[in-house]
């Protein structure tokens, strides 16, 4: 697995279609304003990361995410994707979660409107999320210690 550590990332695609990358300490942010960082990447680990700008996780395959921040400018940043943990990460994007498969989400903090949609076996444990329409249309749901705050769950 390649390492990449302490990069900014800020144009259209910077990663897309990566295979068997570590992401340390990064950011996907700037004025270039690009959007779709990781998209269709495979075996992708992500740490310390900020995330700053539009759909950086879109048709990925093995994913991790620990310790990130997404921002509200991160919009939509995990659709269509699976075999997804996600650990320790704040995820304040409107529509942070769409069209996933096999997703662990532990310690979150989710202030998301419209998160999760039509997402299948999905597991949130010790986690806080706010929003509307959480989890619509989603199946195979597994809760264990999360503090809900919205409207139009389920």
């Amino acid at each position: 697995m390649e390492t990449i550590t302490k990069k900014r990332f800020g144009e259209e695609r910077a990663l897309y279609g990566s295979r068997g990358v570590h992401l340390i300490d990064c950011a996907f942010d700037g004025a270039e304003d690009g959007e779709s960082a990781l998209k269709e990447s495979e075996d992708v680990a992500v740490e310390r990361t900020y995330c700053n700008l539009r759909y950086p996780f879109w048709h990925d395959h093995a994913l991790t995410v620990r310790d990130c921040e997404m921002t509200e400018k991160c919009r939509a940043p995990l659709w269509y994707s699976d075999a997804i943990v996600i650990e320790r990460t704040k995820m304040h994007g409107v529509k942070a979660l769409r069209e996933c498969r096999d997703v662990t989400i532990r310690d979150c903090d989710v202030v998301s409107p419209e998160f999760g949609w039509s997402t299948t076996a999905i597991c949130i444990e010790d986690s806080r999320a706010s929003g509307e329409y959480f989890l619509l249309r989603a199946e195979d749901i597994a809760l264990r210690h999360v503090c809900f705050q919205g409207k139009y769950s389920f």
